[in-house]
């Protein structure tokens, strides 16, 4: 039977999430922590870990059939693959960042200076852009120090929470590309090989799917059980059961995260009571 090849980063915070997604969706996978490959023993996929640098290459030259990596590896690296799904994890932002005591008004600032980072691509591009006209210095790995060393008068980097920047005596002052892990594939997959992707992407949707919604029972009063049904519709109405209790029911729906504490105000407030929330392991639309 075919098999789908999955390139992920074989080590470090995308490869733990990575392999934490994969395990949610149901594959099961041999510990390929010391290996190249490993295998899954109830789904037709196999491993492959590598830099995160090499992925969309591999993808691009077919010796990997999808990779999960950050969506600015791809942007960088510009090869011929496809992005499939966003994955919503590994979020952070390519940001250019100052000494904190240089004044900054605008992008003009960047004007004659030079600029280290490990995105000459992403960063060459945006500046020819915006007519900035700045030397681009190329550097693989702590970035946050080249203007601290007077390697560069700034940097272009990666930037999670912020806190490498500030202990690096560094600001941030332009966001230029937002990023998360993101699934790709190149463009000659078989069609079983489709067919096997399409499957792990309905998993993993429905993994998705129930990290931003909550499962929730309560009890209403009959009285104000249709302001309460117009409130938690759920996915197409609630599930609504009379009580033992004379002139109550109790209400199951599902809940977006977004809206949670909103609704649950609200719910109080129409006299809703017993309100449990309960996670919700997987969600199938």
């Amino acid at each position: 039977m075919k098999k789908l090849r999955i390139a992920i980063q074989k080590s470090g915070r995308l490869s733990e999430k990575s392999l934490e997604l994969l395990g949610e969706a149901g594959l099961s996978l041999s510990n390929g922590e010391r290996r190249l490959i490993s295998m899954s023993s109830n789904f037709p996929v196999e491993i492959l870990y590598l830099r995160d640098d090499d992925i969309p290459g591999y993808v691009s030259d077919k010796v990997a059939d999808i990779g999960i990596v950050g969506e600015n590896v791809v942007y960088e690296k510009r090869c011929e693959v496809k992005l499939v799904l966003k994955l919503g994890f590994a979020k952070c932002r390519l940001s250019l960042a100052i000494p904190k005591n240089e004044n900054y008004d605008s992008l003009a600032w960047f004007n004659g200076k030079k600029i280290a980072t490990s995105y000459p691509i992403i960063l060459g591009e945006f500046l020819k852009k915006k007519n900035i006209t700045a030397g681009i210095h190329e550097i693989s790995g702590s970035v946050e120090i080249a203007p601290g060393i007077g390697l560069a008068d700034a940097i272009f980097d990666i930037v999670s929470s912020g806190s490498t920047l500030i202990s690096n005596g560094l600001k941030e002052v332009e966001t230029i590309m937002n990023s998360e892990a993101v699934i790709i594939a190149h463009n000659s997959l078989s069609n079983e090989q489709t067919l096997i992707l399409e499957n792990l992407i309905f998993r993993i949707k429905a993994v998705q799917k129930a990290k931003t919604n909550k499962y929730i029972l309560l009890n209403a009063p009959n009285g104000n059980l249709e302001k309460i049904i117009k409130i938690i519709p759920g996915m197409k109405s609630p599930t609504v059961m009379p009580l033992a209790a004379e002139g109550w029911s109790s209400v199951h729906s599902v809940l977006s995260e977004e809206q949670f504490w909103d609704i649950i105000d609200q719910l109080k407030d129409l006299g809703a009571q017993g309100i449990l929330v309960i996670p919700i392991e997987k969600m199938i639309i």
